[in-house]
């Protein structure tokens, strides 16, 4: 797998408190010039940064973020407001404690609730590994499957730790056949990368293999 094919798996991501919307339009330009799946930014860039593509690339941005104990209502309302101003995808955080109290039918509810007002746009789930046993992890895997999402991912980026090879590895062994797997969170080299999709990952977040790129890139291709 070459280096164009990872990014095409790639959410390029600028999800930092600081973010300016210069810095926002950068993140799309170089989307859309390394044609990557999308890039993945602050609910509140949503709108400005879907008028400033105009359909060339697919916006992604966060519910929930980073620690997803918000209610359910006001993740369900950020996710519909997200989509009305063009968001594209929509990468949910779950609420950890009530996973950790086996509240697994108000984790699945809250999934669905969230998966119906995405309105047919993709939803990854978040479920933040680095905070979870094995068995939580299986568990998420069965929840997902159930509530329909279309990926499970790994990480916010925001915790102590980011993607394992061996959480991506576990996902695949557990999750149900339609549902897909992003790792993000320290994914620091193409090498790193490709070793990612080959225990499993489907698609990639990570600002750093952009960067990468742009620092080898001598304009004639790359």
């Amino acid at each position: 797998m070459n280096n164009e094919d990872i990014l095409k798996i790639t959410d390029h991501t600028l999800l930092g408190q600081t973010a300016t919307w210069e810095e926002i339009r950068e993140v799309l330009d170089d989307s859309i010039k390394y044609k990557t799946a999308s890039a993945c930014i602050p609910a509140a860039y949503v709108k400005q940064a879907a008028e400033y593509v105009d359909g060339r690339l697919p916006i992604c941005t966060v519910i929930g973020f980073p620690n997803g104990y918000s209610t359910t209502f006001v993740k369900v309302c950020e996710t519909k407001d997200a989509i009305a101003n063009g968001a594209a995808e929509i990468d949910m955080v779950i609420n950890i404690g009530l996973l950790k109290d086996k509240k697994y039918k108000e984790v699945e509810d809250e999934i669905r609730q969230i998966h119906e007002a995405c309105n047919g746009k993709i939803l990854k789930v978040i479920i933040e590994t680095c905070l979870l046993t094995e068995e939580e992890k299986i568990k998420m895997c069965e929840i997902i499957t159930n509530a329909g999402a279309e990926y499970i991912k790994t990480s916010t980026g925001f915790a102590s730790s980011g993607a394992t090879f061996e959480d991506v590895k576990l996902m695949k062994k557990h999750i149900g056949k339609n549902v897909k797997i992003k790792a993000a969170g320290g994914i620091s080299s193409f090498d790193n990368a490709e070793k990612f999709i080959r225990c499993g990952a489907d698609r990639l977040g990570t600002s750093r293999l952009v960067k990468i790129i742009k620092n080898t890139d001598t304009g004639n291709g790359y």
